[in-house]
């Protein structure tokens, strides 16, 4: 089963492109050998391939073939994980830990990753630790600028989070028990001693 995962680095590129904009659901082959930069047979290729995984569906619209990746993918949670943590945000944060501080966890909430509209008190980003706040804001601004949207986000060092988690905070319950990928930490950890 990994070896239809990772055969290629076009098929690197293609997972990238369709599992960090699953709000464009749809795309068009020579829309993705234009975004991804490669041959556009190299691309073909990979499509027929991925769809025989089952990986992705095609459909005819207007005498054009487009492309979607299927959300019942068996690994599809798997590989959002990854292409999560290697772009965008989640890549920038693991990129730069060094020069963050000590940080015990980051978790971004897969509402943001998948360009979902946040309520009121989400929180997209969560890092507990040590922080060195200046680096974390830029990194913050230039996913910002990127998107050109506003990214919500906490940040606490541990003692303020066991403190906020043994209290039962609503604000911490809800941030930590929403669906959400683990950049840093381990989800297990995070959530001992929290009882739902």
């Amino acid at each position: 089963m990994l070896e239809e995962l990772f055969v290629s680095r076009v098929r690197v590129k293609i997972l990238q492109l369709f599992l960090s904009n699953p709000q464009e659901s749809l795309f068009h082959v020579r829309e993705i050998v234009r975004r991804v930069s490669e041959e556009i047979n190299a691309v073909r290729r990979e499509l027929a391939r991925m769809e025989k995984f089952g990986m992705v569906s095609s459909e005819w619209r207007a005498n054009r073939r487009l492309y979607r990746f299927r959300k019942d993918y068996t690994y599809y949670r798997e590989l959002l994980s990854l292409v999560t943590k290697s772009t965008g945000l989640g890549g920038a944060i693991l990129k730069n830990k060094g020069k963050l501080g000590r940080i015990k966890y980051a978790m971004v909430a897969t509402r943001y990753f998948k360009h979902e509209s946040s309520e009121g008190g989400d929180v997209d980003l969560l890092v507990v630790g040590q922080i060195v706040l200046p680096e974390l804001q830029a990194i913050i601004a230039d996913e910002q600028a990127k998107r050109e949207t506003e990214i919500n986000y906490s940040f606490m060092d541990e003692a303020e989070f066991q403190f906020r988690v043994k209290r039962r905070d609503p604000f911490i319950l809800r941030v930590i028990t929403q669906p959400k990928i683990m950049l840093l930490g381990d989800e297990e950890d995070l959530l001992s001693g929290v009882v739902i």
